[in-house]
This record gives C-alpha cells, sequence and structure tokens, in this order.
C-alpha cells in the first residue's frame, strides 16, 4: 500500500530559548517568591474606556496572561496591587486564578506590606513592576523594579530594567520571563510547553487554563 512506502515523519524541532538579560538583573532576581504588578500602564496600555453608563474597558494581552500563569507554575505568587476597582480588572484577576489582589487602594505601600506579611516574605525576595508615582515606594523597595516602556520618565529612572515594549503590549510578560530566567525555570518551562499541556501526561506541566 501506499501509507507503507511512506517515509516515518522526522521528529519535532526542539525550540531552544533565545531570552537573555543582563547578567546582573538575573542576580538581583534569583531569589524572588512573588511579583508585584500594577493594573493601568502596565497590564493595560493605560488607556480607560468608559462607557455612557459609567462601565470601564480596559485591554489586555494574553502574552501577559500567560506570563501570570507560568510564574504562578514556578512558584513565584502574582500579587496585583491597583488604584482603581473595576468590574473588568476583577474578572481578569479571577479568569487567571489569581489569589492576591487589592483593588481601589491609594497606599500601595500599605497593601503590598499587607500582602508581604501574609506570604511571610521580605523586601529582597520581591519584584515590582509599576508605572507611575504610586508605584515608587513599592520600586525602590524591591529586590527587582521594572518599568514598561511607557513609564513615566521618574519612573523608569528608579527601575533596574526598563521592558522592550510599552505596558499591554507584553512588557509584564517581559517581567514574568526575566524572573523566570532568573530562577532558572524558563528553559524546563519552554520544554514543557513543546510537549503537551494534557494533565494526563506524565510529564505535563500543570494545566494553565484561559489566558
Amino acid at each position: 500500500m501506499l501509507f507503507d512506502r511512506l517515509s516515518p515523519s522526522p521528529p519535532p524541532r526542539t525550540v531552544l530559548p533565545t531570552l537573555s538579560f543582563d547578567p546582573e538583573l538575573l542576580l538581583r532576581a534569583q531569589d524572588v517568591k512573588a511579583a508585584i504588578f500594577d493594573v493601568d500602564g502596565c497590564l493595560t496600555d493605560g488607556r480607560i474606556y468608559i462607557g455612557t453608563q459609567g462601565e470601564e474597558v480596559k485591554a489586555f494581552n494574553t502574552l501577559d496572561g500567560h506570563g501570570l500563569k507560568l510564574l504562578a507554575q514556578a512558584g513565584i505568587v502574582p500579587i496585583i496591587i491597583t488604584g482603581r476597582d473595576s468590574p473588568a480588572v476583577r474578572r481578569r484577576c479571577a479568569d487567571l486564578r489569581i489569589g492576591h489582589a487589592v483593588f481601589g487602594v491609594h497606599d500601595k505601600l500599605a497593601a503590598a506590606e499587607q500582602q508581604r506579611r501574609a506570604l511571610h516574605l521580605d523586601w529582597s525576595h520581591i519584584a515590582v513592576i509599576g508605572d507611575d508615582w504610586p508605584d515608587l515606594p513599592l520600586m525602590v523597595r524591591a529586590a527587582l523594579a521594572c518599568a514598561p516602556l511607557n513609564a513615566h520618565a521618574e519612573v523608569r529612572a528608579a527601575a533596574h530594567h526598563v521592558t522592550t515594549v510599552p505596558g499591554g503590549y507584553g512588557a509584564a510578560r517581559e517581567f514574568a520571563d526575566l524572573l523566570l530566567v532568573a530562577i532558572g525555570r524558563y528553559a524546563d518551562l519552554l520544554a514543557g510547553h513543546q510537549a503537551t499541556l494534557d494533565l494526563a501526561a506524565p510529564t505535563a506541566p500543570a494545566p494553565l487554563g484561559s489566558l
């Protein structure tokens, strides 16, 4: 039969890690156990769409969502601390199964301290990404502080790393990737994604769910 004469399919190509970061950044982040994310300007592009009934609409990036899932899978706790509150943000956190989130806070440092104590962590084990002045008290205390490309000038100056892309366009994913490389989990997570995401498989990573 024709099918008997066909050559077997070649094995799939292996995708190797290509990302690299400054070694000093990796040293700063190697002991990170939790990562704090601002929302507006970091997980979004900073714009807020308000409908005629006062409802807020925000656009989120699936790259960022997968990054937060990967952090949790690698043992780094994602924490959301945002100065605004809206159903859209709460829905996004619920979809990503973010268990540590504080909404509508004026004093982000107080909120961060509460989360830090609940997790029994020092600031030397925490990384932060923020884009505006309310994020500065967290950034100047964190082991690693990142800012999106579109962050305010003073925040970019205070950051150890400024991402190559703006908030809402993969900046949070770049932050997550940096942390994963620093703790030595990036390569094995990438390899696992080339096999299967099925939990039933013996070597499969934990299911990542909706992004």
